[in-house]
């Protein structure tokens, strides 16, 4: 009997580490007939069942974490092979980053390591929520908070600040704020929807004034952006994003909020050149936009 090819392992490893079928299939640009097919045929010619089908999605079974050990090293094997040869580290790197940060601080900056790593394929992953390192689901991810447990390690990358804004047009209308306790007179708040929150870091406008609560909202940051700028109403942004747009105005400047990103990495991966490069190329990174991350 043949062996089964990379491509099986791979749809295992995508099936382990997201929990479900759709899920893994999308990662893998593949339609779920194609990942499902994958999995049956690794199956039979393992001769056992690697998952259980439970309401959530696929649960490995004692043989599939067996064989989930025995493919991630595989796979770093791949990788480090991969790594050998040519001029400076190639394959995929995939880093997991909050929308607001990557598109702001990290995406105007790309340029220059893409171009140093011409061998590299990058993942940039900024949606609302993150990819894990301790599930292999990215290289790196910079997170809100520093993980309590998993197979990882984490450092402080940066603090940051963040503000209420306006747009000069809406103050002009509504006229200024002076007090945090003015901002529930009528004034609508731009803020996160609640329920769709993946980081309890991300509550902002009780900081400010515990009864205030947003009546406009959005899961992206992007977006509410483009909603106070428009005049909507008034929210909380990182100064990153709310100072580099000259039609926001700061409203009660000195009411600053600090949060931190987190950089993670995967304690078997973190040696590896492609993550090592990335590491090194995003702490210079933020050291030289400081004054934009934490402004005086």
């Amino acid at each position: 009997m043949q062996p089964p090819d990379w491509n099986d392992y791979q749809a295992f490893l995508a099936i382990a580490r997201t929990g479900q079928l759709a899920r893994a299939a999308a990662a893998m640009r593949v339609d779920a007939t194609t990942m499902g097919r994958r999995l049956r045929r690794l199956e039979a010619r393992v001769g056992t069942t690697l998952f259980e089908q439970t309401r959530e999605g696929q649960v490995l079974t004692e043989a599939g974490e067996m064989m989930l050990a025995e493919v991630e090293a595989m796979e770093l094997a791949a990788s480090r092979i991969a790594e050998h040869g040519g001029d400076g580290p190639a394959g995929l790197l995939r880093v997991s980053l909050s929308e607001g940060f990557a598109s702001w601080i990290v995406a105007p900056a790309l340029r220059s390591f893409t171009a140093a790593h011409p061998r590299l394929v990058i993942d940039l992953v900024a949606s609302s929520g993150f990819l894990s390192p301790s599930k292999r689901e990215a290289d790196l991810a910079v997170t809100l908070s520093r993980p309590r447990a998993g197979p990882v390690i984490a450092g402080k990358l940066a603090d940051y600040a963040l503000r209420l804004y306006a747009s000069a047009d809406y103050l002009a209308q509504h006229g200024a704020v002076r007090r945090p306790a003015e901002l529930a007179q009528g004034h609508p708040l731009v803020g996160y929807v609640p329920d769709l929150l993946y980081a309890p870091e991300l509550r902002y406008l009780a900081e400010i004034e515990p009864s205030l609560a947003a009546s406009v909202r959005s899961s992206s940051i992007n977006a509410q952006h483009r909603l106070i700028a428009a005049g909507t109403g008034i929210g909380v942004l990182p100064c990153f994003i709310g100072d580099a747009d000259p039609a926001l105005v700061a409203v009660l400047p000195e009411r600053r909020i600090m949060r931190s990103f987190w950089l993670v990495t995967h304690k078997d991966t973190h040696a590896l050149g492609r993550v090592r490069a990335f590491k090194d190329w995003l702490t210079e990174l933020v050291a030289r936009e400081r004054a934009k991350l934490r402004p005086a």
